[in-house]
């Protein structure tokens, strides 16, 4: 099963996230399908850039979304996209 996910990158206490479309089958640091954007939780403003347009195609193909990446594309919609 495809599987949109975040890719725990950065370094220690400074987390940073792409969002990505893999195989449910790979690890969360293996090698992945396509990226389709980036989460960044630190700043005092956090950070959501999501092409909402790769996300739609991937979903219509089958593609799901983990709860957090759905929470980030509702919390994504209300800023401007990117």
């Amino acid at each position: 099963m495809v599987i949109i996910r975040l890719k725990r990158l950065g370094s220690n206490h400074k987390p940073f996230y792409r969002v990505i479309v893999t195989d449910s089958r790979n690890r969360s640091a293996g090698a992945y399908l396509d990226l389709l954007g980036t989460y960044d939780p630190k700043p005092k403003t956090e950070v959501i850039q999501i092409d909402r347009e790769k996300l739609d195609a991937w979903v219509k193909k089958g593609a799901r979304m983990t709860p957090k990446v759905e929470s980030l594309v509702k919390r994504g919609q209300g800023a401007a996209a990117r």
